[in-house]
C-alpha cells in the first residue's frame, strides 16, 4: 500500500481530527468571504463574523445552503476568473435544474488525490487494472474522477464506457483487467450476457468491483438484496461508494465493508435533522458538506439531500474516521404511503430481491384524495398470474403495505429506463407536484 494515499490523518482519533480541520475551516472561510459572491453576501446579510468561526460547532451558526440556492445563484459560487476554470461539469439533475460546477487545475489534481485515497481504501494498488464501465463525457465527473485517481494510484485503466456487455467481455478477455468499475446492477446484465454465450466469467480474472450509483449494503451493513444476486453468481468483492459531483469527494468502503470512510483532508461532515441540528450517532440525519482545498467552487454547509447514518468507533482496517452507512434515501423522494415512509432504496431492495423481475422503475403520483400513490412497474417474461399476489406479499412482508403492481416487457421497461441523453439508468419518476425522474 502506498503510504501516501493511506494519510496519518485517517488513522488519528476523532480529537485530533476534530483540530486538524478547525484549521483548514478557518482557510475556508476566508477564502469564500474574499472570492465568492454567494458566501460573502450570506455572512454579510446574516452580520457573521467569521473571525469568530473556531470549533466546528460554531458552524451552527451559519445557515445551510441547498440545492435551490445553487440552482438559482450558479454562478454566484464560482470564487476564480474565467481563465482559470480548466473543466465545466454538471450534475445528472435529478432534483431539478442541472447545476454547473466550475474547476480549476488545481481542483482536478485534488479529485485526483481523492479518488486515489479512496482506491486505496477500496484495497487498490499499483498491481491493478480496472476496467471502468462508465462514461467518461456528457460532462459527467465520475468517469472522470476515476480515470484521474487511477493514473495517480499508478495502477491501469482501461476507458470502455457503459453498457455494451458483448464489448464489456471482449475487453476482459483481451486485456484480463482484475477489477471493473459499474453501477452494480450491470454487473448482473454481464453475467445474464456471458451465461448467454457461454463465457466462463468466474474464470475471468476479476476478483473485485468498485460500484458506484446504487446501494448494496442494508443499514445494518448486510449485503442487500442486489448484492445477495450478484454475490449468488459470481464470488468476486464488492466495494460499495458514494459521492456527488458538488462535494467532489468519495466515500469508499474498505475490505471490512461497514460503512465508506471519510477523508479528513478533504470535506468536513455534518448531519442534520429537519430543524438543521446535529442528529446524534444512530440517528438518521441529512449529510451536509463542507468542502475544504476547493479552489473553483468551494461550498459551505452545503445539504445534499441525502439521508444515511454515521459511525464514530475505528474500523478494523485502521481508519479511524467516521463511516457513513448507506443512503436510505433522498428527502426530497421520501413517500407517505398508507402511514408508512419509504424511501425508493428499500423498494429498490424488495424489488431486486425477486428473481423473475429483470428490471423495474417505480412511479409515485399524487391521488384523488392527496396522498402519495405507488405504482410498480415491473419487467418480466413470466405470466403466471398469480405473480402480482407474489409480488404485493414481498412488499407486504417487508413494509407492511403493497403498491400497484403493473407488468410489462423488459424492452419496454428499458426504454422507459434510458430516455435518449441520460446519463444513468432511471428507476424513479416523481410525479407529485414537481415531476421528474430520480
Amino acid at each position: 500500500m502506498n503510504p501516501a494515499f493511506f494519510p496519518e490523518i485517517e488513522r488519528k482519533p476523532l480529537a485530533d481530527i476534530k483540530t486538524f480541520q478547525e484549521k483548514i475551516l478557518k482557510d475556508l472561510l476566508s477564502y469564500l468571504g474574499a472570492n465568492s459572491l454567494y458566501y460573502s453576501r450570506l455572512f454579510r446579510e446574516h452580520s457573521i463574523d467569521i473571525s469568530k468561526i473556531l470549533r466546528l460547532e460554531d458552524l451552527l451558526n451559519i445557515p445551510v445552503t441547498d440545492k435551490a440556492q445553487l440552482q438559482q445563484f450558479n454562478n454566484d459560487f464560482i470564487c476564480v476568473p474565467g481563465n482559470r476554470i480548466v473543466d465545466y461539469i454538471t450534475t445528472s439533475g435529478t432534483l431539478g435544474d442541472p447545476v454547473t460546477m466550475a474547476m480549476t487545475d488545481r481542483d482536478l489534481e485534488r479529485l485526483a488525490y481523492n479518488e486515489a485515497l479512496s482506491f486505496t481504501c477500496a484495497d487498490g494498488s499499483v498491481d491493478d487494472i480496472y476496467q471502468l464501465m462508465t462514461t467518461m463525457d456528457r460532462r459527467f465527473m465520475a468517469g472522470m474522477a476515476y480515470f484521474l485517481g487511477i493514473r495517480k494510484l499508478g495502477a491501469s485503466i482501461i476507458r470502455v464506457g457503459n453498457g455494451i456487455p458483448e464489448l464489456q467481455w471482449d475487453t476482459i478477455i483481451r486485456f484480463k483487467p482484475n477489477a471493473i468499475i459499474c453501477v452494480p446492477s450491470f454487473i448482473l446484465k454481464i453475467i445474464e450476457y456471458a451465461e448467454q454465450n457461454g463465457i466462463d466469467y468466474r474464470s475471468s480474472g476479476i476478483t473485485k468491483a468498485v460500484c458506484i450509483g446504487e446501494p448494496l449494503r442494508s443499514p445494518d451493513m448486510k449485503p442487500n438484496a442486489l448484492a445477495k444476486r450478484i454475490l449468488e453468481k459470481w464470488q468476486i468483492q464488492l466495494y460499495s461508494t458514494y459521492a456527488s459531483t458538488e462535494m467532489a469527494t468519495t466515500f469508499a468502503e474498505c475490505g471490512v465493508g461497514t460503512g465508506g470512510h471519510h477523508h479528513p483532508e478533504l470535506i468536513i461532515t455534518e448531519f442534520l435533522d429537519d430543524n438543521n441540528k446535529p442528529v446524534h450517532e444512530g440517528e438518521a440525519g441529512e449529510l451536509t458538506i463542507s468542502t475544504l482545498g476547493v479552489e473553483g467552487m468551494p461550498l459551505l454547509r452545503f445539504k445534499t439531500g441525502d439521508v444515511c447514518y454515521h459511525y464514530t468507533e475505528p474500523c478494523a482496517c485502521g481508519r479511524t474516521t467516521i463511516r457513513l452507512g448507506p443512503i436510505l434515501g433522498r428527502k426530497k423522494q421520501m413517500i407517505k404511503f398508507k402511514g408508512t415512509t419509504i424511501y425508493p432504496p428499500a423498494l429498490f431492495d424488495i424489488l431486486d430481491d425477486i428473481p423473475y423481475i429483470s428490471n423495474y422503475y417505480i412511479e409515485v403520483c399524487t391521488n384523488d384524495i392527496g396522498t402519495d400513490e405507488i405504482i410498480i412497474n415491473a419487467g418480466t417474461e413470466n405470466e403466471n398470474p398469480e405473480i402480482e399476489k407474489d409480488v404485493k406479499d414481498h412488499f407486504r412482508a417487508r413494509l407492511r403495505v403493497a403498491p400497484q403492481v403493473r407488468f410489462m416487457k423488459p424492452d419496454e421497461i428499458m426504454k422507459a429506463q434510458c430516455p435518449e441523453g441520460n446519463r444513468k439508468p432511471i428507476k424513479f419518476f416523481d410525479k407529485r407536484n414537481n415531476p421528474g425522474p430520480f
